[in-house]
């Protein structure tokens, strides 16, 4: 048996009966990095792909950026939005991270090449992952796409849809009102503004039929239970973040990234609004926030 498939086979019983028994992999010629994934979005939205990632992800450490003082970048230029596009990267860089998850819709859609270019470490953003889901999850051929003004002119949502199947239908319908709405907490199910906000950007999708919506921003999964609501329990909503995670984490193990760490360590930092990132936090990641919280002046970085 060649050295290679008996390294397989012991993996393979290994985690069959230790799923969780991580130090047997040491001396057995795999690579292990134990330095954390950077994180970042353009303000709250990046820590629903990060709740994401924990739970996928438990052993391997974070760094989490939010340009809290420049949030929404939808509503920016395109080189505005490749300019904070490569400052952010540039943060994230310097605090010695494996790779990046772009946790924004917005550079997803519109700034990625750039991102790629300016990224020393391997980079994944969000769109292709939700892509790839709707068009596995959609039974009657009719998608939906919710996204803020830059990600929909961009129509990068749409390009990627009908290059695997070109026989959808797709509902394209920006969504300005949802990030402002979210990172100033009116996201609850019984809020009344949101409903009647999400109500509007929902009528064209429903006179579609769509069965299903990519939420192209990761601001929008703290409106799901509106969305929900207003579209019927038949409509499938693809949560570009959780999506996004399992991507990742494919991603790790192929390039023998995974972290060996028994604990993980997670820090956040923001351009502005300390305290008030670290109220939402606890609501975004519908858990404790455990770590620290920094502002940073991301013009300096």
């Amino acid at each position: 048996m060649r050295h290679g498939h008996f390294i397989a086979l012991r993996l393979a019983l290994h985690y069959l009966f230790f799923p969780n028994f991580v130090p047997l992999m040491k001396g057995m010629g795999l690579k292990m990095d134990n330095r954390p994934i950077g994180v970042f979005d353009s303000g709250l939205g990046g820590l629903s792909c990060v709740k994401e990632i924990m739970k996928v992800l438990p052993n391997e450490s974070i760094v989490y950026f939010g340009d809290t003082s420049r949030v929404p970048y939808g509503n920016r230029s395109k080189e505005i939005i490749i300019k904070y596009t490569y400052q952010d990267i540039k943060f994230l860089l310097s605090k010695n991270i494996k790779a990046i998850v772009v946790a924004c819709g917005t550079i997803s859609s519109v700034a990625i090449n750039e991102a790629k270019k300016s990224s020393a470490v391997p980079l994944i953003g969000v769109l292709e992952s939700a892509v790839n889901s709707a068009v596995k999850v959609t039974k009657n051929n009719n998608i939906g796409v919710l996204g803020t003004i830059a990600t929909i002119n961009s129509m990068a949502y749409e390009k990627a849809l009908l290059n695997i199947n070109n026989s959808l239908k797709i509902t394209n319908k920006a969504c300005p009102l949802f990030v402002p709405l979210v990172e100033n907490g009116y996201f609850n199910e019984d809020n009344q503004i949101s409903y009647l906000v999400a109500q509007q950007y929902l009528e064209p999708l429903i006179k579609a039929k769509v069965d299903t919506i990519i939420l192209g921003c990761t601001h929008y999964p703290l409106l799901k239970k509106i969305i929900s609501k207003i579209m019927g329990s038949s409509v499938t909503l693809i949560d570009a973040g959780k999506q996004t995670a399992l991507t990742l984490s494919k991603m790790l193990a192929q390039q023998d990234m995974c972290c060996q760490a028994s604990k993980a360590n997670y820090s956040y930092f923001v351009s502005d609004g300390v305290e008030s990132f670290t109220k939402n936090a606890i609501i975004f990641l519908e858990n404790d926030l455990i770590g620290k919280v920094e502002k940073i002046d991301i013009e300096l970085c």
